[in-house]
């Protein structure tokens, strides 16, 4: 069973078994139209809650995404290296940026689940 939560800032994060798969929203990836590069990080990198993580670069401004949470990146999409846009076509899904491990899984807590993150989109 796979549960995903939302920051204020338009990242998900999906939890399963213990593994967190994180992106952007859908809402985030149409305001920032067509992306043309993304900057995904280093693999075992440590992060804390709140660390700008990646830019995602479009054809209008250059976004940071952030950490939702304290842990260490497992892996990224390298898909994403070559096609930014899979971010803009399935961001959601195949679009993800970076998987890792959650170091305090309480900070999951704050974020928001799926009707609370719509409702603030209004």
């Amino acid at each position: 069973m796979s549960t995903t939560y939302y920051t204020e800032d338009h990242e998900w994060i999906r939890v399963e078994n213990g593994v967190a798969t994180v992106g952007i929203t859908d809402h985030a990836q149409e305001q920032l139209g067509d992306l043309v590069f993304i900057d995904l990080p280093s693999p075992g990198a440590s992060v804390s809650k709140g660390d700008a993580l990646v830019v995602v670069e479009s054809v209008k401004a250059a976004s940071d995404v952030y950490a939702p949470v304290d842990g260490e990146v497992k892996s990224v999409n390298e898909a994403l290296t070559s096609e930014p846009g899979l971010v803009n076509s399935a961001a959601e899904g195949d679009g993800w940026l970076w998987s890792m491990s959650i170091a305090d899984e309480s900070q999951l807590e704050g974020l928001m689940d799926a009707e609370t993150y719509k409702k603030s989109l209004d």
